[in-house]
Parts: C-alpha cells; sequence; structure tokens
C-alpha cells in the first residue's frame, strides 16, 4: 500500500485494515504516514514532502518528486510484493507505477481513486490504462473514460461517505466547555503545508472578524494533524479569543458540534456533510496554477465534490482566489447564522446532494479491500 498525502493515507489505513480482516495472514507493507502506522506499516520513506499544492508548485518540487519516485520504486521491489495499491496522488503515484512495471512487470499494480478525468485533463485516462492492471475508483461517471482502453475500473464510493458513524456534538462541547446551546463556529484550516502557508490566514482573519461581531460565538480551531505544530507555530496568540482542539480529538465529533464550518477545500467537506453540518469553503493557490486550471485545465464552474455532484451549482458557498477574502467569508457567515432558516436550506440541500454521491454497495475500504483481493487471486 502506498500513501503520499493525509487524506490518501487514511483511506489507506482504512484498506489495509480490511485486508487484514479478510486474511489475517496476508503480508502488507507500505510506504506512507502517521495514518498507515496505526496499521502496523512501517513507511522506508517520508512522505511529508509530497504535500504539495498546485500545478506550479508541483513542478518547483519535481526533483523531489523524482527522487522520492525512485526510492518508492526501490522500496516496493525489495520488498517482493505480489500486487501493489497505488493511493491518490495522480503525479506522484503514476512515477512510481511506471518504474515498477518498466523493473518488475510481474507486479500486479491497482491505482486506488483516480485522477478526475471527469474535471480536467480526460487523456490521463489512457495514460493510466496503459500503466496499471485495475482502477478502483470514487464515482460511476469515471468509468466511461476508461472503457476504450479496456482498464477493468471498480467503483468504491466514496471514502468520506463510508466513515458514517455520527460525532458526539454534545460530548465535544462539554469536554470543550462550550454551552450546549451557544453558537460554535469549527475552522479547518487545511492538510497541506502550503495550504497553512496560503489557506489559513485568511481562514483565521475571517473567524477574527466573527467573532468580534459575536462575542458570544465559541470559535474551534481544528488543523490536521500533519501541519498541527506547523498551525500552532504561525497562529500562536488564537488562545485569546478561540480554542484549538486539542490533540487526538474526535474529528467528527468536532463537527457534529459545530453549527457552521469554515473548511479548505478538500476532503473534510464531504466528512462535514456526512456529520450534517451546514460549511463555507476557501481555498487559494498559486497564481500560475490557477491561470491554467481556471482557463485551461478544469471544466466544472465549482470544485466542491457536493457542489458537483448538485450538477455544478453552489450549495455550499466556494471562495476562492480572487473571491477568498476574510471580510466576504464573514460576513457570509454571520449572514448564515443570523438566519437559521437559510442555513436549514443549505443542509437539505447538502444531505440530497450525499445521496447522489453515495456511489457503491457497501463501504468503500471494504469494496477497495475486495477487490485488491481479487485482483490479486485472478490469474
Amino acid at each position: 500500500m502506498v500513501a503520499a498525502e493525509p487524506s490518501g493515507d487514511i483511506l489507506s489505513r482504512e484498506v489495509i485494515e480490511a485486508l487484514k480482516a479478510h486474511d489475517p495472514d496476508l503480508i502488507i507493507g507500505g510506504i506512507g504516514g502517521e495514518e498507515s502506522a496505526k496499521a502496523g506499516i512501517e513507511s522506508p520513506i517520508d512522505i511529508a514532502p509530497l504535500s504539495i499544492l498546485g500545478l506550479f508548485e508541483g513542478l518547483k518540487a519535481y526533483g523531489t518528486v523524482v527522487k522520492l519516485a525512485d526510492a518508492a520504486a526501490d522500496a516496493i521491489i525489495a520488498f517482493r510484493p505480489d500486487l501493489v495499491a497505488l493511493v491518490d496522488s495522480w503525479g506522484f503515484m503514476l512515477r512510481v507505477a511506471q518504474r515498477i512495471r518498466k523493473r518488475a512487470p510481474e507486479i500486479k499494480l491497482v491505482k486506488l481513486v483516480g485522477p478526475q478525468v471527469w474535471a480536467t485533463r480526460a487523456g490521463r485516462a489512457k495514460t493510466l490504462a496503459a500503466t496499471v492492471d485495475h482502477l478502483i475508483c470514487i464515482h460511476a461517471m469515471e468509468a466511461p473514460y476508461y472503457a476504450p482502453y479496456a482498464l477493468p475500473v471498480t467503483v468504491m464510493g466514496n471514502p468520506a461517505l463510508s466513515r458514517t458513524q455520527p460525532g458526539d456534538g454534545a460530548r465535544f462541547r462539554q469536554s470543550s466547555g462550550i454551552e450546549p446551546d451557544g453558537e460554535m463556529v469549527l475552522v479547518l484550516p487545511g492538510s497541506r503545508p502550503s495550504e497553512i502557508e496560503r489557506v489559513a490566514p485568511t481562514l483565521v482573519e475571517a473567524a477574527q472578524q466573527i467573532k468580534t461581531a459575536r462575542p458570544d460565538t465559541a470559535i474551534v480551531f481544528a488543523p490536521a494533524p500533519p501541519v498541527r505544530a506547523m498551525f500552532l507555530d504561525r497562529f500562536g496568540d488564537l488562545g485569546a479569543w478561540s480554542q484549538v482542539a486539542a490533540e487526538g480529538a474526535e474529528r467528527y465529533d468536532m463537527m457534529a458540534a459545530a453549527d457552521l464550518a469554515l473548511a479548505c477545500s478538500g476532503t473534510v467537506t464531504s466528512e462535514l456533510a456526512v456529520q450534517e453540518t451546514p460549511f463555507l469553503v476557501g481555498y487559494k493557490t498559486g497564481w500560475i496554477t490557477w491561470a491554467l486550471a481556471r482557463f485551461f485545465l478544469y471544466k466544472p464552474t465549482h470544485i466542491t465534490l457536493l457542489n458537483i455532484a448538485a450538477d455544478d451549482t453552489e450549495i455550499a458557498p466556494e471562495y476562492l482566489q480572487t473571491k477568498f477574502k476574510a471580510g466576504a467569508i464573514a460576513h457570509k457567515a454571520k449572514s448564515l447564522l443570523d438566519d437559521r432558516s437559510v442555513l436549514a436550506d443549505q443542509l437539505r440541500a447538502q444531505n440530497n446532494a450525499l445521496d447522489r454521491m453515495g456511489e457503491g454497495v457497501g463501504k468503500a475500504p471494504e469494496i477497495a479491500a475486495q477487490t485488491i483481493l481479487d485482483v490479486l487471486s485472478a490469474t
């Protein structure tokens, strides 16, 4: 199992656990981070440098990506696996797959989560089909892109929707000293170092404006574990007007406790929707990356999966690039908190979009694990 970023690392851990449940004697090695380590994986390389944001940023780090792809391929081939599952992270995983295919063509390759061919660069379907033996994807709409190239595809559904255990909002409020009927805004500032640099400052400023206008509102920050230390180092004065969730706090409890969330775009938005928490989305990347994506590469109008699932309409308000302003985000958040009927309408729309996203029969990690075992046993 190979994971390169925090969201992929979570999915990798879940699939490893499902594989072990199916076959306790299965020998599993891997490359990953903290989540993979929870499943007993001792990663031979540090994946932290792969948390890269944007096309231009990725180009600047190209040398690092190539070196890590070489190191990953060396470690994988030394392990001598029968199958390698490559989780998300298109650019890095493609390079790893190509190296393994060239050096050890007998190893079966499974791509777990495909590139967003439905949103940008459909030609990547041909590239992937020429490199791996099977694709396990999230959306049924992806499969037709691979049909011309005869790549077997299994739809597992959205992993975030499989993590359906409801959070205990009351438990989080009690442990954090927040009144049961008090107003709470949760801020999720990102999971990558580049997001803490580019996205977090604006979300912090927006949250502070909300607090100034609504002094009784509890503001809670929940940076992802991989960037927690970086976030605290950069924003060390938050304690005067807000709180940072305790390390190890249950993420779904936090989400369930919130009346509204300000979130960096990513997997976390689907998780918020599952916990029935209305949210606003913010994101900012480098200008070259933004221009290439917006004008040449990216097809949908929105970037949040929930909005795309709703026929590319804005259910959850998005504040991207030029619109990513603290004042605008704070103003929208205050208006939603002032009019709970509008907040309730957004929540109903989120739930309807979730129904449309709920593809796959069963939990995504279980489907992925069974598919991996099927490919492993096929001759």
